[in-house]
């Protein structure tokens, strides 16, 4: 079942957005992000994220549209239980490319990039969380799902999720949601990529 735009809350409202229950187009400003020590040794909180809240197990999917040309601009999905348990899972842009990401946070950030296929300016990203584990998957076509990652996730009564966007090195990113639901866990096998 889709849902709304309009009934999600901010966090880091952008100055810029438009939402409709279809769709929601936002405007990244300048340098936001969301990342907690690994490496770099700063924790930023400051990215732009439309909440959503959820029940204990559920299955999350959108549609990410946009242009992604400067170093780590990134837009996707977040599932957050707070500023120290998170997960945001997209495109990302680096090394000159865009690149399927998933960052897992639990107290500190834990970075991974694929490429199960070159096009990111139109696909569509699902998460299912249930029982300590979150699954990451995307999709080109809203068809074929590969797997992005499999990772341990603490369970909780409640999580938030929604779209989230960033631009760590400059603003102006504009990105466009659309086709967001949130649901029952999927019954589908690990392997099913339906």
């Amino acid at each position: 079942m889709s849902t709304n735009f309009n009934d999600g809350k901010w966090l880091n409202e952008p100055a810029i957005w438009h939402a409709e229950a279809a769709g929601l187009t936002l405007t990244t400003d300048e340098k936001t992000d969301f990342w907690r020590e690994t490496h770099y040794g700063f924790t930023r909180d400051s990215g732009h994220f439309l909440a959503f809240p959820t029940t204990d197990a559920f299955t999350a999917q959108i549609r990410v549209q946009g242009e992604f040309r400067t170093l780590y601009d990134q837009a996707g999905l977040m599932v957050r239980i707070d500023e120290e348990r998170w997960v945001k899972t997209g495109v990302e842009f680096t090394d000159g490319e865009a690149f399927l990401s998933t960052v897992v946070t639990d107290g500190k950030s834990d970075w991974s990039v694929a490429q199960p296929f070159r096009e990111l300016e139109d696909f569509r990203i699902r998460v299912t969380v249930a029982n300590g584990a979150m699954r990451i998957q995307a999709s080109r076509d809203g068809s074929f799902w590969p797997l992005l990652r499999l990772a341990p996730f603490p369970a909780v009564a409640q999580y938030e999720v929604g779209p989230t966007a960033c631009t760590p090195e400059r603003s102006g990113l504009t990105v466009r949601f659309s086709e967001f639901s949130i649901g029952p866990t999927t019954a589908k096998d690990l392997h099913d990529l339906s």
